[in-house]
């Protein structure tokens, strides 16, 4: 008796897995996704809002001889970067945005290398009171996506734009 017993209730185990474990550990890794998009986000709002911070304290003001306080848009990059720590430099794009003028875009590591000449913000944009605009995106990558039905089908799956804008006046 107990054997026949045995033989119609052996597989039990694995349905039970089947329908308990694996979205269980669908669950856990959407956590831990979801806990380092909010981490990543995070760290880009506190980096923008930092490079900003920076811009807006060298305006015009510190253009003004004997000073030489202005700052390049590769200087307000480094400070992105030092205060943005994990973010890749090659999957975040900035805007740099002043109140009169042209705004600027380049990835961070972009921003840092390239834009060492010139202040930012520009003259005529960074008389006090006046507002500057950074803007920061991150291309963040889940591993959520390995569990979409047609995920390989797209260029790149599972990629969201995570953004991060800060506002302020120029103080100075």
């Amino acid at each position: 008796m107990t054997r026949n017993r045995r033989g119609r209730s052996g597989g039990t185990s694995m349905l039970e897995f089947t329908f308990v474990g694996i979205p269980l550990i669908f669950a856990l890794i959407s956590t831990f996704e979801m806990s380092r998009g909010m981490w990543m986000y995070h760290t880009l709002a506190y980096a923008v809002k930092a490079g900003t911070r920076y811009a807006v304290v060298h305006g015009q003001h510190c253009t003004i001889p004997p000073n030489s306080c202005s700052v390049s848009i590769s200087q307000i990059a480094s400070v992105i970067r030092y205060n943005g720590t994990g973010l890749p430099t090659d999957a975040v794009t900035l805007t740099f945005t002043p109140a009169t003028g042209s705004a600027t875009s380049c990835t961070l590591a972009n921003c840092i290398a390239n834009y060492t000449s010139g202040y930012w913000p520009p003259s005529g944009a960074n008389a006090p009171q006046t507002k500057v605009k950074i803007t920061g995106v991150y291309a963040f990558n889940s591993a959520i996506a390995m569990f979409w039905p047609g995920a390989g089908k797209l260029n790149k799956p599972g990629t969201f734009n995570l953004s991060a804008d800060s506002r302020e006046n120029v103080q100075f």
